[in-house]
């Protein structure tokens, strides 16, 4: 048995944070300064009763209509997010219900971030190839805005929201391959929202900057830059190595590289380590930053409509970010 991307669609929300509105917030940027350093010109953020969940709906019922032959036929539901309705219910459960899918499937969370699509392919390949499931919804949805602080520049100008659906089956336009998976908890206090878990459950109000000007504040999103630039040179050119090396092809075999979408200069950065030629790195970021785990499908998506994935192509697609968590494989055309 083998696994298959069928097809992917994407919902961004209607309101959108542009350059000019950052530069207006913060007079000492301007707006060509924040796109040449992000890559990004418009970030789309949800409206204050918009939820992952929502987006999540949204970007399915999108797939489904370009579809309507497939909503039938999904027998498991994976929703990404660390931007859950509630503790409780599970929201795969509540997704499951409003998109009027059978009661027959299996539905589950899973809480990983910028990694989340690449370990979200995993476990619906393996769904398949263990024969529990034929056709599995894979989705994504992030609303990282709502975790934003009013006052930070550097992440305000990075993160939007967004979601993904993505079905799995088996047949489709692009054979999953295989995988490697790592993991680093060391770093988990240099991209992380401390309040509002079981640990630490009341906000505390505080607010400050670090060493290096981020802002600082347990109740919001506090990423330390220079950490997670410094862990994802450490990390992504050895985790591309493995997975050529797993599936058996090396570098000049691959013909698209789709990396998770954190920003440009990183990106840049990356392709240049790498020593990968610029038409074979695929930067899709411009309308909509950095959507966490939905950047990978959103941009494969892109590329799909845009560029046209021929045949006989291999594109390897990796993802790495908070947790510390980083994921690759290969997708064959």
């Amino acid at each position: 048995m083998k696994a298959f991307i069928k097809t992917i669609e994407y919902y961004l929300p209607e309101k959108t944070l542009s350059n000019d509105d950052l530069a207006e917030l913060f007079p000492e940027w301007n707006a060509k300064k924040i796109a040449k350093k992000t890559g990004i010109s418009i970030r789309h953020i949800a409206a204050e009763n918009q939820t992952a969940t929502d987006m999540a709906v949204k970007a399915a019922e999108k797939l489904f209509s370009k579809n309507p032959d497939l909503k039938s036929r999904v027998n498991f539901v994976l929703f990404c997010t660390q931007s859950p309705d509630y503790k409780l219910p599970t929201s795969a459960c509540i997704i499951q219900h409003r998109l009027g899918l059978s009661t027959d499937i299996g539905a589950l969370d899973f809480n990983l971030g910028c990694s989340g699509f690449v370990y979200g392919l995993s476990l619906a390949k393996s769904l398949i190839i263990s024969n529990q499931a034929q056709n599995v919804l894979l989705l994504t949805a992030e609303t990282y805005t709502k975790y934003c602080h009013e006052k930070d520049k550097g992440n305000r100008s990075i993160f939007g929201d967004g979601a993904a659906a993505t079905l799995i089956s088996t047949d489709g336009f692009a054979e999953i391959e295989n995988f490697v998976f790592g993991t680093d908890g060391s770093g988990e206090e240099n991209l992380k929202v401390k309040t509002g878990g079981a640990r630490f459950p009341e906000k505390t109000n505080e607010f400050g900057f670090d060493e290096g000007g981020y802002v600082k504040s347990p109740d919001y999103l506090y990423m330390n830059g220079p950490e997670i630039f410094n862990f994802t040179l450490d990390v992504v050119p050895p985790l591309v190595d493995k997975t050529l090396k797993i599936n058996n092809l090396k570098k000049e075999d691959i013909n698209k590289f789709v990396f998770h979408q954190a920003n440009k200069y990183m990106l840049e950065t990356l392709r240049q380590v790498l020593d990968v030629e610029e038409g074979k790195f695929y930067i899709n970021l411009s309308n909509s930053g950095n959507t966490v785990s939905s950047t990978i499908p959103i941009a494969l998506k892109n590329y799909i409509d845009c560029e046209k994935i021929i045949e006989n192509q291999n594109v390897m697609v990796a993802g790495f970010g908070v947790g510390l968590s980083f994921a690759a494989c290969v997708l064959k055309n």
